[in-house]
C-alpha cells in the first residue's frame, strides 16, 4: 500500500528533476537510487505446463501451482483504495514527525520534503490524533517566531537554547537540552545526565550541526553550562556568534521559554497528568 503510493511520488519527482517548487526533495540521492534499482529490475518469464498430473509434476510445476493459488487470493483481496490509505499513512507520519503541528504547518513541512498531501487528509489525521487532543489547550498559544528581528535569518542560521529538568529516566538522564530554530520554531531536544558545557556541545553537534548545518547565531542565558571557556572556544572555531541574555527575560528568551513550557505540557498530557519518565 505505502510502497505503491511512494512509487507514484517517485515518478513525479523524477519528472521534475528531483525537485519540489525549485528545491531539492528531502533525501533525493536515496530516492534516485531506489528509482534506478527498480528500472534495472530484471523479470524473466518461462513457460510451465499447467494441469500436470501429480505423478508427473516436478518442483517447477508445484511452484507454479502455488503461485497460481497466491494470485487468486491476491485478486480476491485487492484493495482498490490503496492510494488513499497510503496518503493517510504518510500524513500520519508527517504530522507526528513534524511535532504535531496544525494543518497548514504540517502541509508546509511535508511539501518542503517533496511530499504533497491534501488538506482533507491532514485534517482527518489531526482530528483523530490522541496526542493533539491531549495538548490542544497548550497549542492555542499564538506562534512567536514570525517577523521581528528574525526576518534577516534563513532557516538554520539562528537558534535559542536552554535546559529543562525532568524526572530522571532509567538511563540516569534528568536534564534536556532544548534547541529552537528562530525562523520556524522547529524544536530539537537532547537528554543528558547533567547540564554541562561538554553536553551542550555534544547536543548542538548532534541535533543542530549534523542535521541543519552550522548556524550563524546562538542565543542562551548566562548559566555556567553556556558561559565558559569551552563553549567560547568551540563557538569561535565554528564561526558562531554566541549571544547571552538575562535568564527568564521574556523579550530576549521568549521563544525558548515558550517551547520549554509547551514541551513540559505535552509530556504531562501524554503521561496522564504527570511528567512521564
Amino acid at each position: 500500500m505505502v510502497a505503491n503510493a511512494l512509487w507514484g511520488w517517485v515518478q513525479q519527482w523524477k519528472q521534475s528533476n528531483w525537485q519540489r517548487r525549485g528545491k531539492p526533495i528531502w533525501a533525493a540521492p536515496l530516492w534516485q537510487d531506489i528509482a534506478a534499482r527498480l528500472e534495472k529490475l530484471v523479470v524473466k518469464v518461462r513457460h510451465v505446463d499447467a494441469h500436470v498430473p501429480k505423478s508427473r509434476a516436478t518442483e517447477e510445476h508445484q511452484n507454479n501451482q502455488q503461485v497460481d493459488q497466491a494470485a487468486k487470493i491476491e485478486v480476491a483481496q485487492v484493495d482498490l483504495d490503496w492510494q488513499r490509505k497510503g496518503e493517510l499513512f504518510i500524513a500520519l507520519w508527517a504530522h507526528g514527525t513534524s511535532g504535531h503541528q496544525g494543518r497548514d504547518a504540517t502541509c508546509r513541512w511535508a511539501r518542503d520534503r517533496g511530499v504533497d498531501l491534501s488538506m482533507d487528509t491532514i485534517s482527518q489525521v489531526i482530528h483523530e490524533c490522541e496526542t493533539c487532543a491531549a495538548i490542544k489547550p497548550a497549542k492555542r498559544v499564538k506562534p512567536l517566531w514570525y517577523g521581528g528581528r528574525w526576518l534577516k535569518y534563513k532557516y538554520g542560521e539562528a537558534w535559542q537554547i536552554d535546559y529543562i529538568t525532568l524526572p530522571q529516566t532509567r538511563q540516569g538522564k534528568r536534564c534536556v537540552l532544548t534547541v529552537v530554530e528562530a525562523t520556524t520554531g522547529w524544536l530539537e531536544t537532547y537528554p543528558v545526565p547533567h547540564a554541562t558545557a561538554r553536553n551542550t556541545i555534544l547536543g548542538l553537534e548532534k541535533q543542530v550541526l549534523w542535521r541543519h548545518g552550522t548556524p550563524e547565531r546562538i542565543e542562551s542565558d548566562n548559566g555556567t553550562h553556556f558561559w565558559n571557556n569551552l563553549i567560547d572556544t568551540w563557538a569561535k572555531e565554528h564561526g558562531i556568534e554566541w549571544v547571552y541574555h538575562i535568564p527568564y527575560h521574556a523579550p530576549a528568551s521568549g521563544k525558548i521559554e515558550r517551547y520549554n513550557g509547551l514541551l513540559k505540557t505535552t509530556l504531562r498530557a501524554m503521561g496522564g497528568g504527570t511528567l512521564i519518565h
